[in-house]
């Protein structure tokens, strides 16, 4: 059951997200004069709002925020920043999120959008990287698109596995929040498309890109699941940010400068070729 007190939470983190987000402050090395058109998207549950940089091959952007922070320009940044030095064109979807839905909706929506779109590529950072490890198996599972690239920075990939956080950013009382809020049905946590750490098979994907940072308490979720890639037979390229938290490219600008063009460097190569 989803709780009155949950719910307030979520609201307010919906509401506030365009007022409390700085995460992207600086990181802005490229990108900043293209101009950003808006268009609208159908999905199962709805048309949906799509922020679209640059010309190229299509790649779709999934933000964070907990799934409860409706707020894609809070990735603004790095949509302009893989446009502008991947040679793609970044659709950056403005998927519902809750309390005002709860799962599977924001995963159904991010595919719907790649499929629509043909989509040759899906990134996402921290929820967002979920959806996009989601939106790959999805893809795989049915027959499409044809996805050549999934960027994976710093993921949820696990709503299941009840496990302590530490003192990080991503807290256990934020876990919960999201858990209850966004996923309220314990028995779907496990669910491929929710957890995609836990799906039973890993076969068949698209490369993937994995961003971990070293103190973040997501970290075991992105390092399992490079590991399982692996295993799977997936190419995987992993990059772990030393002594950073949850939000790994804002402690050393130097350092993310060098992992945003690897990122992008991928990219080119994976859907380009």
């Amino acid at each position: 059951m989803r709780r009155p007190t949950d719910l307030l939470s979520a609201a307010l983190a919906h509401a506030s997200a365009r007022f409390t987000v700085r995460y992207g402050d600086g990181l802005d090395f490229a990108g900043r004069d293209l101009v950003a058109t808006k268009t609208k998207v159908p999905t199962r549950h709805g048309r949906v709002p799509v922020h679209v940089y640059g010309e190229g091959p299509k790649v779709v952007h999934l933000h964070g925020g907990a799934w409860m922070m409706r707020y894609p320009q809070m990735d603004d940044w790095w949509c302009r920043y893989l446009a502008a030095t991947a040679g793609v064109q970044v659709h950056n979807v403005d998927f519902r999120t809750g309390p005002y839905v709860t799962y599977p909706v924001s995963q159904e929506q991010a595919y719907d959008v790649t499929t629509a779109l043909d989509a040759v590529g899906v990134s996402g950072f921290s929820s967002g990287g979920g959806m996009a490890a989601a939106v790959a198996l999805m893809a795989r599972d049915h027959g499409g698109p044809d996805l050549k690239v999934q960027v994976l920075g710093v993921p949820a990939l696990d709503m299941a596995t009840e496990k302590p956080s530490g003192h990080g950013m991503i807290s256990d009382g934020l876990r919960g929040l999201v858990r209850r809020t966004y996923f309220p049905d314990v028995a779907r946590r496990s669910e491929p498309y929710a957890s995609p750490v836990l799906a039973p098979d890993l076969s068949g994907l698209p490369p993937a890109i994995v961003l971990t940072a070293e103190h973040d308490s997501l970290r075991p979720d992105g390092d399992r699941y490079a590991e399982r890639l692996r295993e799977a037979g997936v190419e995987v390229t992993y990059d772990l940010t030393p002594g950073a938290d949850h939000y790994f490219l804002t402690e050393n600008k130097t350092r993310a400068k060098q992992t945003m063009a690897m990122v992008a460097a991928e990219v080119r190569r994976h859907t380009q070729s």
